[in-house]
């Protein structure tokens, strides 16, 4: 039985490390540093649905997406909620919290069934005082973040809702190719706008034949013309 466990456990390290490798954060780190990584690693399932943390719980772990899709997510009181990232295969998160060990920032929900490569946190800091070049890129990558969030609060303030939408269409489309699988409300909350008014929008691009609707999805038909719907023009 324990053979069969250690054989579980070593089958699963080189998938992850070809995850870490394809990622910015890890990329170059070496083979021998990866490799380290990935040993820290066990798996996480979540269902459609479910909740992978919530705002304010204790930070403890970094995760990255086997399959699936994780919006991360807060909200206000009066029941309103923002979308604030939607990750796919290949994404880590929980960088913040990882290193400070303070409450999430926001919540993490699994937008369809997912599956986890999870790496927790005390694992992960003794790792990083064996290998500081982590270090360093974690902190590139949260710079990253920073002017992320950045462009997000310009779209907020200064962009229209029809740049806003092809921003983030197009960024969708970086990330799991133009075929989009995401509801009119999602988009809606992810762009911080009524379903209402992103229905009107993606009307008009479906008869300038720019996308295709279809339940549930989005398919991006003209993608030369939704960049440039992106920068307002």
């Amino acid at each position: 039985m324990a053979d069969q466990l250690a054989t579980k456990s070593l089958s699963k390290r080189p998938e992850f490390a070809a995850l870490l490798t394809m990622n910015p954060l890890f990329a170059g780190l070496g083979e021998d540093a990866i490799r380290g990584i990935a040993a820290l690693c066990t798996r996480r399932h979540l269902d459609e649905g479910e909740v992978l943390f919530q705002k304010g719980d204790q930070g403890d772990a970094l995760y990255g997406v086997r399959r699936g899709r994780v919006r991360i997510e807060t909200g206000t009181a009066a029941g309103g909620r923002l979308t604030l990232n939607v990750l796919g295969p290949g994404d880590l998160f929980g960088e913040i919290a990882i290193f400070d060990g303070q409450p999430r920032t926001a919540d993490a929900i699994a937008a369809e069934a997912s599956e986890l490569f999870m790496v927790r946190r005390a694992d992960f800091l003794a790792h990083l005082e064996r290998e500081p070049r982590i270090t360093l890129r974690l902190l590139e990558l949260l710079c990253q973040r920073i002017r992320w969030v950045t462009d997000r609060m310009e779209e907020a303030v200064l962009m229209p809702l029809h740049a806003r939408l092809a921003r983030r269409l197009c960024a969708l489309a970086d990330d799991f190719g133009s075929e989009v699988h995401i509801s009119q409300e999602e988009l809606g909350v992810y762009v911080g706008a009524a379903r209402e008014s992103v229905n009107r929008q993606l009307q008009e691009w479906r008869r300038a034949g720019i996308i295709e609707l279809r339940r549930g999805r989005i398919s991006l038909l003209d993608m030369e013309r939704l960049s440039a719907a992106a920068t307002g023009e």
